[in-house]
């Protein structure tokens, strides 16, 4: 490569940057559509930039063309992610790229969704504007995990939270488990229940902790602004009290149970009893919910992962000792090496004592 081509591809690839920080400012705020910033640059200067804030809000785009107005002739946009081809709440973002008569387009990630997939990209070229795809790539894909599978897949990106001791125990023998990681890793759970559409977990946690599972706080982040993901109780045997506090907020519970109706009463969406796999399936196609965290119990957590379902664990470590009676974290029976589950580990991060465990599931056999 060059020195003037490498000088061109780090040109590339700092402006898109830029552009996915701008994505991520709508992390918690634009499910179930994607994370998705523009900026607009000509002679090396910035002359628009945008994020797409929430659904049925204009996109990044049109953000973006609206900044840099007549100027945005002649111009480069760089995307994080291929322009939009078909009407929905918006119309599509290609044909204002076209209106807008810019010189060139930059795509970070290409659109997986049936509705795009390449038809952004022919709009762009059938008008006789450049498009190069490619530049940060992997960056932009990790703003869109969950959108990027279930278009791809059907089903949503899986991350399973887990909080335990140095020997493996998430709660003592009486199911008492607050607290065992401190506040900073508290805290940093926000996060990913913010990001995510559901968090599933199982009625023996409900029961145990009369736990809520919704976002309370996030530093410098208004909460009005988030979309609070659903909570999904798995009851198959429908003992999920009225009285439980995560049915305060009813609009937003999902139980998987044989049908009640006091809870259709309260409101609540009602799934009937189906394996794991097809509600994944279910949650992501019938009510676009592209990424799920579960915070559950060993029994849910061990499920989830044996059946293949699990696509990244989040596992917080603390700097304590349960002991032998103290739950364990998973709870199947192996008999010989080959049946282990191995994982690569992808981060390490401090939290307070605590550390953060950032692993994905190896598939291949032992």
């Amino acid at each position: 490569m060059s020195e003037l081509t490498q000088d061109h591809l780090s040109e590339h690839q700092q402006w898109m940057q830029q552009a996915i920080a701008l994505a991520r400012r709508g992390q918690y705020s634009t499910k179930p559509n994607p994370n998705v910033g523009c900026v607009i640059i000509k002679d090396g200067q910035l002359i628009g930039e945008g994020y797409h804030p929430k659904a049925g809000q204009p996109h990044a785009e049109v953000f973006a063309l609206r900044q840099a107005a007549e100027s945005a002739k002649d111009a480069t946009a760089y995307v994080t992610l291929e322009p939009c081809a078909h009407y929905g709440r918006t119309p599509p973002c290609a044909e204002a790229l076209v209106k807008a008569q810019v010189k060139k387009v930059v795509i970070a990630c290409s659109d997986p969704n049936p509705l795009v997939a390449g038809k952004g990209v022919k709009i762009l070229q059938d008008a006789g504007i450049e498009v190069e795809t490619g530049i940060c790539t992997e960056s932009a894909k990790t703003l869109n995990l969950g959108f990027l599978k279930a278009m791809s897949t059907g089903l949503p990106y899986v991350r399973l939270k887990i909080a335990s001791s140095l020997d493996g125990r998430t709660a003592m023998a009486s199911g008492e488990s607050k607290w065992i990681t401190g506040t900073a890793a508290r805290q940093d759970v926000q996060h990913w229940r913010a990001i995510s559409g559901a968090v599933i977990t199982g009625i023996q946690t409900v029961l145990a902790d009369d736990c809520e599972l919704n976002v309370r706080v996030l530093e410098g982040v208004d909460l009005t602004t988030v979309v609070q993901p659903k909570r999904i109780v798995l009851d198959r045997q429908g003992q999920l009290p009225l009285s439980a506090k995560i049915l305060q907020q009813s609009e937003t519970v999902m139980v998987m149970t044989p049908f009640r109706q006091e809870l259709a009463d309260l409101g609540v969406i009602q799934l009937p009893p189906q394996p794991l796999n097809q509600l994944l399936q279910t949650l992501s196609q019938q009510y676009q919910i592209y990424d799920v965290l579960v915070e559950a119990g060993a029994t849910l957590s061990t499920a989830f992962l044996q059946q293949g379902l699990v696509d990244e664990m989040i596992s917080y470590v603390a700097p304590t000792l349960l002991g032998q009676s103290a739950r364990a974290m998973f709870n199947a029976e192996f008999s010989k090496m080959a049946e282990q589950l191995r994982f690569e580990l992808v981060d390490v991060t401090q939290l307070g004592q605590d550390i953060r465990l950032r692993l994905l599931p190896i598939q291949e056999m032992i």
